[in-house]
């Protein structure tokens, strides 16, 4: 397990090299920078733009700038300057990739929560009124867009007021007891939670469907029956826990949409993650912080695959990591 996971962790880092350099000549390929601007003001001087692009590298080739990042990314740990924030990268990064990663674990939890008993409803109930509800739900989840349904869900929160329009806390959040921050910040959790799960939540349901109708048709639960065991526990022993064990394989492609999707439903719900920073510095054509956003996905891809493979060889003991 040891030497599977560092073999992992080593096939990682060309990939961790590659991310910025291409995310660097990208930004470069865009007109301007992000002290452009500052040159339409007549207040601020030429020279304080040159001091500025001068400090910060801005004035430099683009891969003199990628080369110089990587070092101190490596060595120092510091992931650059914001100029348009007026603060070092990595604490904006560090507040926004907290925020996305609550919400992508309540996504992830309200994706395995709800999925899987619909799932195991949908094929113990199968071709019955239940299963055709089930299948719609899963139909309408793959096949809504998540920019249109943040909307609705927009719609919805100012229409009935039940759930905060955007944001992560109350303005009166530090005001409450330890209990009451925690349901705060569940109550502006929930919606944009929601809006991302979707997807993945349709996703694991039809397939979770699928594997326990293979499952239930299996002849050793044919022979398990035979033996006297009851349905219930025929399905819930025996063909629940195999069926379950291929949707793990899905959790590493899970992560990749939750992080993809977070761009647009934290962007659209006024959400601070991550995926929103992504987009505003692009706007403000805030390399460092675009390189240092993307590489954290990065990290968290890589990481979330490889958390996929060890609980699937955990899970299953025909399995082994090689």
């Amino acid at each position: 397990m040891k030497t599977y996971v560092l073999r992992r962790l080593l096939q990682a880092i060309p990939i961790l090299l590659l991310v910025p350099f291409f995310t660097f000549l990208l930004i470069e390929l865009a007109p301007g920078n992000v002290v452009d601007a500052w040159k339409l003001d007549p207040q601020i001087p030429d020279e304080v733009i040159e001091q500025v692009s001068k400090k910060y590298g801005l004035d430099q080739p683009w891969y003199m700038r990628y080369l110089t990042w990587m070092k101190g990314a490596v060595t120092e740990l510091d992931l650059g300057y914001s100029v348009p924030n007026k603060r070092d990268v990595a604490p904006i990064i560090g507040e926004r990739l907290f925020n996305t990663f609550i919400l992508a674990l309540y996504a992830t939890f309200l994706e395995w929560v709800i999925a899987i008993p619909l799932g195991i409803l949908s094929a113990t109930k199968q071709y019955t009124i239940v299963d055709k509800i089930c299948s719609t739900i899963a139909f309408l989840g793959l096949s809504i867009p998540n920019v249109f349904l943040a909307l609705l869900a927009l719609l919805f929160a100012y229409s009935t007021g039940w759930f905060p329009v955007g944001g992560l806390r109350s303005i009166d959040y530090e005001s409450y007891s330890a209990w009451g921050k925690f349901l705060d910040l569940m109550h502006h959790l929930t919606l944009p939670a929601f809006v991302l799960a979707a997807a993945g939540l349709a996703t694991y349901m039809r397939q979770m469907r699928g594997n326990l109708l293979d499952q239930l048709r299996a002849d050793y639960l044919t022979t398990a029956r035979a033996k006297g065991l009851t349905e219930p526990v025929v399905v819930g022993k025996h063909a629940v826990r195999n069926a379950i064990n291929p949707l793990i394989t899905l959790f590493g492609f899970s992560i990749s949409n939750l992080l993809s999707g977070s761009v647009l439903v934290e962007t659209v719900m006024s959400y601070p993650g991550l995926g929103r920073t992504v987009v505003e510095a692009l706007f403000t054509q805030d390399e460092y912080l675009v390189v240092a956003a993307l590489l954290m996905g990065a990290i968290l891809l890589i990481l979330g695959n490889l958390l996929a493979d060890i609980l699937l060889a955990l899970s299953d003991p025909r399995i082994r990591l090689q």
